[in-house]
């Protein structure tokens, strides 16, 4: 594995700051966003299990396996609560730790989740043939990243608009996507089990926010049961023209919005 990829960064000081990268990403996705988060906030930021740099799956996974993954990261780092920021999968995963107190705020960017109606496992089967192709991509990362039509073939589900995007950034995305070594068995799990993030436990402020030329999570039809049923009241922000990590597109409007918040 890539030394990049490690199980965790923190950096910062201030009030705790839980970032959390979604389905097949890294702790690094959130790089363009770190400078401004860090001034304000003790910043962690922990790899997923089974993902590049993350810990290894083991055993069957579960509605909780991630969660509680996750709230190990926590203890570990002393936070007993954090804001939380998450990115799909991650935003999804955010939200499920605010309904089990473990968060002081909520900063979701287009969670996983919210469909309606049974889209999103083509979109789920799609991640494989992503993985996939990604793997045979990696070795020449750097390459591809180097021209403005392979940062826009890497980032064409992620991103709207990537001419902007360092190269490094989306070379990162690339190796982080092939070394996602638990992508067949999350994507198995995600097919098999439901989705709900138990918003009547939540009771922490949410903010969502989402990019009207989101690709993968299609806006608004992909945040219809967080619109309708689970958080019709949250503080919802849509991103005109802006895809699905506005992190890595939008990284300093990212950040104003999750500071905005978290203060």
């Amino acid at each position: 594995m890539d030394a990049r990829f490690t199980p965790a960064h923190r950096g910062g000081e201030g009030p705790p700051l839980l970032l959390i990268h979604g389905f097949t990403g890294s702790w690094r996705v959130w790089e363009l966003v770190l400078p401004a988060l860090e001034r304000r906030h003790d910043v962690l930021a922990p790899t997923l299990p089974g993902h590049a740099g993350g810990p290894p799956i083991s055993g069957e996974l579960t509605h909780d396996t991630v969660p509680d993954a996750i709230e190990q990261a926590m203890d570990a780092a002393g936070f007993e609560t954090a804001h939380v920021v998450g990115n799909s999968v991650g935003g999804y995963i955010a939200l499920r730790l605010a309904a089990r107190g473990r968060a002081r705020s909520v900063v979701a960017l287009a969670p996983a989740g919210g469909w309606a109606d049974a889209s999103y496992t083509d979109m789920l089967r799609e991640y494989l043939r992503i993985h996939e192709m990604a793997k045979a991509a990696a070795p020449h990362a750097e390459a591809v990243a180097a021209t403005p039509q392979g940062r826009r073939q890497a980032t064409e589900y992620i991103a709207a608009n990537p001419e902007h995007i360092p190269p490094a950034v989306v070379a990162d995305v690339i190796r982080a996507t092939a070394g996602c070594d638990g992508a067949p068995a999350m994507v198995e799990a995600a097919l098999r089990l439901p989705w709900d993030p138990d918003a009547e436990h939540i009771t922490c402020p949410v903010r969502i926010v989402w990019g009207t030329q989101d690709r993968l999570l299609p806006w608004p039809s992909a945040a219809a049961r967080y619109r309708r049923d689970w958080l019709p009241h949250a503080d919802w922000v849509e991103l005109d023209g802006v895809g699905h990590c506005p992190q890595i597109e939008v990284p300093l409007e990212t950040a104003q919005l999750i500071l905005g918040f978290t203060s």
